[in-house]
């Protein structure tokens, strides 16, 4: 089989799975014509998003038979340019989308790479995975991806080689590209990866070729300042909706009658703890849950507990007190509480908490969410050890 037919047949491959080719691009007139002809090679169907490029793409693109180009009128940004292809591919009916970026390191000849394995495991994020090794992979990309892959475990729990490869398949019909992502910047790549996994869709690397040209012919857009902030402030961001949100909703998922049956039996009913020990790591859990250090509870609830030898297991599943739908009524009591020690007028209602009415609120609240706090863990840890002495006490005989 010549390479002519080869090509025709994964063509062919790629309409049966119903794949579109995005390739975003600005200011990439050197490149962006011969990364269309090779892609051309293996995909029918091809979207081209120019973002506002002021060279001279846009002729070049016109002159580009069997291509869909969108344009946007100004430079919004790769992870916009990005959105408007995979929004643009999702209307028109595509189940995937493979992103490639058109500076030339990509090789398009990967492309039957990510169409086999999705044949094989549907509806995964394909993300292509680079040899951090290859020659001329300048030292910057190798930290920052680095970088990049320990924070994304750390929101996710999942471990990924190269979570910063832009030769991506997107499986579409799983992911709300309209709505549901919010930056403009390079930093869109991460948010969509860990949106991704956080809705359940599989985020798995396929490794691929690159190639990076000499220092002198590189073209590239990234300001190492400017955009490794943004990254950060992002990663900031969603490790903090992560340990708030994301690995208290997993936990509860988790959740079985059995697995419930075992917790008890292992922490609390057949534990070698006494009774006030039980209930002394619970209280610590939820006075940590209340007070207003989000984003940190867990960690140093597990610090406390571990220096106090308190059974850390129950100290964070009584941190994860501060639910979101539990939150309102934890900072409502907080502030009320500040308000009577303080002796102030009670001007926030259940009705009307939110973060702006809570800053205007802040000495009250903040001294209040430590005493009520207190008050919380010790009524909880009543409760708890008068259970254990009923309960504990029926099982011993």
């Amino acid at each position: 089989m010549n390479q002519n037919e080869t090509n025709t047949n994964w063509r062919a491959l790629l309409d049966k799975l119903n794949i579109v080719v995005v390739i975003p691009t600005y200011n990439n007139a050197k490149t962006i014509g011969q990364v269309v002809a090779d892609v051309k090679q293996y995909a029918n169907h091809i979207v081209v998003v120019n973002d506002g490029s002021n060279d001279d793409t846009a002729n070049i693109l016109n002159d580009i038979a069997d291509i869909e180009v969108v344009t946007h009128k100004q430079n919004c940004g790769k992870g916009t340019a990005l959105k408007t292809g995979l929004c643009k591919a999702k209307a028109d009916g595509y189940r995937y989308a493979i992103t490639i970026d058109s500076d030339g390191q990509h090789f398009a000849s990967d492309i039957p790479t990510f169409a086999a394995e999705i044949e094989q495991t549907p509806d995964c994020l394909l993300v292509g995975s680079r040899n951090i090794q290859a020659d001329n992979m300048p030292g910057k990309n190798t930290f920052a991806n680095k970088f990049s892959n320990f924070w994304f475990k750390v929101e996710t729990g999942a471990s990924l080689p190269d979570t910063q490869s832009g030769y991506r398949l997107y499986p579409l019909t799983r992911m709300n590209v309209q709505k549901c992502y919010y930056t403009a910047k390079y930093e869109f790549e991460l948010e969509a990866l860990v949106f991704a996994s956080w809705s359940g869709v599989e985020v798995r690397n396929i490794p691929i070729n690159v190639y990076y040209p000499p220092e002198g012919e590189r073209v590239s857009h990234f300001r190492p300042a400017r955009d490794f902030t943004r990254i950060s402030i992002l990663n900031t961001i969603l490790v903090l909706i992560a340990l708030l949100w994301i690995y208290p909703r997993n936990f509860c998922r988790k959740l079985t009658k059995e697995n419930i049956k075992t917790f008890i039996y292992n922490n609390i009913t057949h534990s070698k703890d006494s009774n006030l020990r039980i209930s002394a790591a619970i209280m610590l859990g939820v006075f940590m849950g209340i007070i207003p250090v989000w984003g940190y509870q867990m960690i140093i609830a597990f610090a406390i507990a571990h220096l106090l030898k308190l059974n850390k297991i129950l100290t964070l599943v009584a941190s994860n007190i501060s639910i979101p739908p539990v939150i309102p009524f934890l900072i409502y009591g907080s502030y009320y509480t500040g308000c009577k020690i303080l002796q102030l007028p009670i001007e926030l209602t259940l009705s009307n908490i939110t973060l702006e009415s809570v800053k205007h609120s802040l000495l009250p609240y903040v001294l209040g969410s430590v005493v009520f706090a207190g008050i919380c863990s010790v009524a909880v840890g009543t409760v708890v050890f008068g259970l254990l002495m009923v309960f504990r006490r029926k099982i011993g005989k």
